[in-house]
């Protein structure tokens, strides 16, 4: 499923995923992150959504945070909760970084990519962190490389790719990071919690 569907797929759910999604979801491996680094400034979260919790989140801990998404109206409806923050309704494996950052956030989002994309993404979002910056993503939590798609989220079509765990730890040390943390947070669910720092 290529990036453009996926955005659509989220357009239809905009406003449901606002209004149900827990606003206490992924807080706490956010905040186990934040504590592997003690720098602050530029901070990036990919696929940041509507309601923007993960974004008053990097707030709280000194960061000046930027989101990008991949569907339209999530990032409308963003914008409406933090005007002043910048916003951009892009596909990640398309954009071009305009800065490196410290922290670096993919919650659910990146996994959406179709496999021959994850490689090239993850090296992108590596390259993009500073010197000790800290990467934080979730992945599905399969050992092999694989392309997954399934009714999806709130019944809208939607699709995902892993590396596999072996081949994404390879990876990250290839790119110059190391794991400084990996979770099964949902166990038995195959949802995969991976945060890596930069050398």
């Amino acid at each position: 499923m290529e990036p453009a569907a996926t955005g659509r797929s989220y357009d239809q759910i905009a406003r449901k995923w606002q209004e149900q999604t827990p606003e206490s979801y992924g807080i706490a491996s956010f905040e186990r992150a934040i504590k592997f680094t003690k720098m602050r400034g530029p901070a990036l979260d990919i696929g940041c959504g509507s309601r923007g919790c993960l974004i008053d989140l990097l707030l709280k801990h000194g960061f000046q945070p930027e989101g990008i998404d991949v569907s339209a109206q999530m990032i409308a409806l963003a914008r409406i909760n933090h005007p002043d923050i910048p916003l951009y309704q892009v596909d990640i494996s398309q954009w071009k970084f305009p800065r490196q950052y410290n922290f670096i956030s993919a919650w659910d989002s990146s996994w959406h990519l179709p496999l021959a994309l994850q490689e090239p993404v993850l090296e992108k979002i590596c390259a993009g962190l500073l010197p000790g910056g800290v990467h934080l993503f979730t992945t599905v939590g399969f050992d092999e490389p694989g392309d997954h798609g399934d009714s999806g989220h709130m019944g809208v079509p939607l699709a995902y790719g892993t590396l596999g765990v072996p081949k994404a730890l390879d990876l990250l040390a290839k790119f110059g990071c190391v794991c400084r943390h990996l979770e099964y947070d949902q166990y038995p669910e195959q949802h995969l919690v991976i945060i890596a720092q930069k050398l």
